[in-house]
């Protein structure tokens, strides 16, 4: 078994909870957030959204800068429906998965560096960076993300296991 092959199922494992999710979150409240320190809902769905956009970037390139000295940067983006917001998900899930698949051992191996400015944040190899960049990560603001849903009275998919709202078993 190859890594791609060994990690493919828990990536879309991650995605389609990831899916569910934010399937969840209600239009109309892209400036909501919990606290004046909290990431507005908008943005923080979006997030999810690009995040397997990362996984493309590690196996793709050998590194990513995303605020390169001279500018043309990383620029946030919020998006104000949940249609678009499951749209480019499953655009970026579709793509990182084609890019993960593909790769061989060889490629998952090689080190990925995230640069800030020129300035080299982390090395990691591209499977470490799929694992924590992409989905330790996801899951992190998945987290966070049901929180807010809570917050707003939005049912709560099952994930793990059964939540308060659903019991798929």
């Amino acid at each position: 078994m190859t890594i791609a092959e060994s990690v493919l199922p828990e990536f879309d494992q991650e995605m389609a909870n990831t899916r569910r999710m934010l399937e969840r979150v209600p239009d109309g409240n892209t400036d909501w957030r919990p606290h004046e320190k909290s990431m507005p809902l908008g943005r923080l769905a979006t997030h999810l959204a690009e995040l397997p956009q990362w996984a493309t970037n590690a196996v793709a390139l050998d590194e990513l800068d995303i605020a390169p000295p001279g500018g043309g940067g990383f620029v946030p983006t919020i998006l104000e429906r949940t249609s678009e917001i499951v749209e480019l998900l499953d655009k970026n899930v579709a793509e990182a998965r084609a890019h993960i698949a593909g790769a061989d051992d060889a490629t998952m191996m090689r080190d990925w560096s995230f640069k800030v400015a020129g300035e080299t944040a982390f090395t990691l190899p591209k499977i470490a960076v799929i694992r924590s960049f992409v989905m330790n990560h996801m899951l992190h603001h998945r987290g966070q993300l049901s929180v807010y849903l809570r917050l707003l009275d939005q049912a709560l998919p099952a994930i793990y296991g059964p939540s308060a709202d659903e019991q798929p078993m």
